[in-house]
């Protein structure tokens, strides 16, 4: 993420490789977060940046520790030190590092800003404000709106099916740069501004397969893997939790091997719900 923010890594086949890479390694940890305080207001950045929109909205929006919408869960106000400061359970990690009001953690709000609804200044000052928002797949609309020296700013965008909506207010005084999510520019100056564009979420194409299920695949189908942890769970509950925790999603490997030592009922009950499912989408998907 570094590299790919900080410009350290200019050459356009190299940048494409390290998006994939941190897309990877993203998906493997089960798109829960891994980064610390100088890479967390990058990621989001690096991700968008190569194009990886699904990998940023699956990070963006996870729920289980450690992610930002974790502390939330568990009725969080304030951004904490410590991805998992407060249990699941409600108790206070054990850690010595432990504060519930620790910002760094929190610097993805920035990346709302900027990012996601995709306001920000393209020159000190804010005379030239760059607007280029990051429609990201499960979300359906962003705004931001900053006070600036010329007076407020605001752009937003909002989907209805396969069009998005993408508006802009520059102040008087000030002009604008616009990329739209389909790439077009324009340069526009004060007053209030809106485009319509297409875009279709480029989601990832997964195949059930059972027990011989890619994990690459189950992590990257959300309903397939609830549905194989509330299976596990009515069996081992112990083994289920392993599934939001060190289990790796990694490419090549399969839910067989990662369910090695589970009991060969249980493994039946998982085979089978998995089955039904493919099953069941395939006759909704047949004419």
């Amino acid at each position: 993420a570094m590299a790919l923010v900080f410009g350290l890594a200019t050459d356009p086949d190299l940048r494409a490789r390290l998006g994939r890479r941190l897309a990877q390694i993203v998906r493997e940890d089960g798109y829960r977060i891994g980064t610390g305080f100088v890479g967390t207001p990058l990621v989001m950045d690096a991700l968008c940046a190569t194009g990886h929109l699904y990998a940023a909205s699956r990070l963006l929006l996870q729920t289980e520790a450690p992610s930002w919408l974790y502390p939330v869960t568990v009725g969080a106000t304030t951004v904490w030190e410590r991805w998992d400061a407060l249990l699941p359970d409600g108790s206070v990690n054990g850690h010595e590092m432990t504060s519930f009001n620790h910002y760094a953690l929190g610097a993805v709000v920035d990346w709302l800003h900027r990012g996601l609804a995709g306001l920000s200044a393209a020159e000190p000052g804010f005379a030239r404000l760059r607007v280029a928002p990051a429609v990201l797949p499960g979300l359906t609309s962003a705004g931001s709106r900053q006070v600036t020296p010329y007076g407020p700013a605001e752009a937003g965008w909002d989907r209805t099916g396969d069009r998005v909506r993408v508006t802009a207010l520059v102040p008087p005084g000030a002009t604008a740069e616009v990329v739209l999510p389909d790439g077009t520019r324009h340069q526009v100056g004060s007053g209030a501004h809106a485009w319509e564009v297409g875009l279709a979420d480029e989601l990832p194409a997964t195949v059930l397969r059972g027990l011989d299920t890619d994990l690459a695949d189950l992590v990257d189908d959300p309903e397939a893997l609830a549905l194989v942890r509330a299976e596990v769970a009515a069996f081992d509950p112990g083994r289920a939790r392993a599934f939001t925790g060190a289990l790796r999603y990694e490419a090549g490997s399969t839910l067989r091997t990662a369910l090695m030592f589970a009991d060969p009922d249980g493994l039946d009950r998982v085979h089978a719900a998995l089955t039904d499912l493919h099953d069941t989408r395939t006759t909704e998907e047949t004419p």
